[in-house]
Parts: C-alpha cells; structure tokens; sequence
C-alpha cells in the first residue's frame, strides 16, 4: 500500500521530515499559486522519496480558503487560469468556507451555480491527474447533498480523497470499514482514504491522532485493499508513525 502525505505549510522544517519517510510517497502540497507550488518543490534538497508531487491550490482566507461554489469567483478564475494547457497532478479540497469567511455564503450566491460549473468543467476538462479531497458521506442522502452542494462530482477520470479523520470524528471502526469498502466498489484504485491527523491544520484546533488508532486506520485500509492512504500531514511525522507507517507501506 502506498502511503503518501499532505503538507498544509511547506516550509523547511515540515518538507524535512521526509527523511524519516521509508519508502517511497507522492507528496501533496498546499501553494497559493503553481509558481510557488514550484518554488516549494524546487528547494527540496532529497527529492528521491517522491514518486509523485501533487499541487494542492489554496485561496487567501477572505475568498474562501477551499475550494467550493462559494469560493470568490475571481479566485476560482486565477487558479483555473493559470492550470490552462498544464497536466501537473492537482488536487481540489472541496470544503464549505465556513470557519474561513462566513460572508462569502452571501457574497457568492448569485455566482453559485456559474462557479460549481467552472469547477466542473475544470474536472472534465483539465489534461492532468485531478484528485478530489472531500467529506466523508454518513448516507446516500448525504453524498446527493454534497453533489448539490459542488463538493462531489461523478466523474471517472478522478481520484477520489474521502477525509477520514479519525482524531476529529468518534468513527466505529465498522462505519469506517463499511465507508472503505463502498468507496472502493465504487471507483476501484481511484479511491484512496485520508487519515489523521498528526499534526494541526489552518485551523489549529485539530486534535492529533494517536499513533495507536493510526495503526487500526492502516490495517483496515490493508483489509479492504485500498491501494493508496494519504496521512495529514508530513510535518507532524515523527518515529513512531514512521515505525508504524513501514508495517504497511
């Protein structure tokens, strides 16, 4: 099984820890725009543990932070903009701006359905990998409201990423199994948990995972054999995830 990582802040310190990372990892990383997800990538002394870097774009606070409909449009434009004729692998956090900037659920109505098929035609239209991080569904019912809501979209060529934090979520492990399970059904190798977290976020108020239930989180994903897990995130690596870490990967 292939465990990659997130890095929500790419400085030095947390790109470091890659050091301790065994085996090789595809590395997700957070940049505001695709020349600092470069310039990130380019200071990287050891690169020779990334079997894949991905770009992860994210927005200045007061347009949203994530990626949703109600994301600043001009923001939605600059990103989608600059990706033009680019088949860098790319991921979309697909979150509500909620705790970032509450105030865009009003400035943005109006542009909601011209921005959720902006970030559609950008899924079916762009000529690189395109994962899609997004909230875990409690149902069936759940999963029609985030396809509502621009934070699903039923396309093949994508990857799937559903946040399984279990430091965030009281999660019975026969949900999570049953979640796993269904997502692989339904896209196959196309479908990869995201687990954590071991380090804080934009946020930080997460609660970190203990390297006990990161252990149980891995061994499920083995069972159901997901092919790739992503862990939030590199920085919070420390000996004990990486001694767990290299049972499975």
């Amino acid at each position: 099984m292939l465990i990659s990582f997130f890095e929500e802040f790419p400085d030095k310190n947390n790109i470091e820890k890659l050091k301790i990372v065994k085996g090789k990892t595809n590395l997700f990383l957070a940049a505001r725009s695709l020349k600092e997800f470069y310039e990130v990538k380019k200071n990287v002394k050891d690169k020779s543990k990334v079997e894949r870097w991905v770009y992860w774009p994210i927005l200045e606070k007061k347009e949203g932070y994530w990626i949703s409909p109600f994301s600043r449009r001009q923001a939605l434009l600059r990103i989608f903009k600059e990706l033009e004729g680019e088949n860098e692998a790319v991921m979309l956090d697909l979150e509500l701006p909620t705790t970032k900037n509450i105030w865009l659920y009003a400035f943005q109505c109006l542009n909601f359905g011209l921005n959720k098929r902006l970030i559609k035609e950008f899924i079916d239209n762009y000529k690189g990998d395109i994962y899609l991080a997004e909230y875990y569904p409690e149902s069936a019912g759940q999963e029609t409201i985030l396809r509502m809501l621009g934070l699903h979209y039923n396309s093949k060529k994508v990857k799937v990423v559903k946040m399984m934090y279990h430091s965030l979520h009281p999660f019975k492990e026969s949900f999570v199994k049953k979640q796993l399970k269904q997502g692989v059904k339904e896209w196959g190798d196309n479908y990869m948990a995201a687990y954590g977290t071991i380090a804080k976020g934009i946020s930080g108020t997460e609660k970190i995972l203990s390297a006990k239930q990161l252990e149980r989180d891995l061994n499920l994903a083995t069972q159901v054999r997901i092919k790739e897990v992503i862990i939030f995130r590199l920085g919070g690596l420390n000996k004990e995830y990486a001694r767990i870490i290299g049972k499975f990967s």
